[in-house]
């Protein structure tokens, strides 16, 4: 009968584990560094840097920077639809910015590297051809 619960009392020690200040301040430091990417990003293409930090007004910055339709934001709120039109997003931001699909799918899955890339280097923002 021991044997039976004694996944249960490991499951329960482990619920309370929190994780140290050394992980905390490594997610601080991602968050900054690509809150800083998006910021410079937004600068190069013409738009206010502060609208990198203002939530749902971000995305409407973007889609303009994109050239996406405003109406995809209600797109977001669609489960798996949403994990989509980030990608179409990633993708269309580094056209913008003279980058590759590649890197495009990068920015989407892996933004906090890529962005900062983006924001940061020497990448130049060409608006829509109309």
């Amino acid at each position: 009968m021991a044997t039976l619960l004694l996944p249960f009392a490991l499951l329960q020690s482990n619920q309370d584990v929190m994780p140290g200040p050394g992980a905390s301040l490594v997610w601080l430091a991602i968050s900054v560094l690509t809150l800083a990417g998006y910021w410079k990003v937004f600068v190069k293409a013409g738009k206010p840097g502060w609208a990198a930090i203002v939530p749902i007004y971000n995305m409407f910055v973007l889609l303009q920077i994109v050239g996406k339709p405003i109406w995809w934001l209600v797109l977001f709120l669609i489960p798996l639809v949403n994990v989509v039109v980030l990608v179409f997003i990633g993708i269309e931001l580094a056209h913008r910015f003279s980058q590759s699909t590649a890197f495009g799918v990068g920015v989407a899955l892996l933004g906090f590297i890529f962005v900062p890339i983006l924001g940061f280097g020497a990448a130049r923002y060409q608006p829509a051809s109309a």
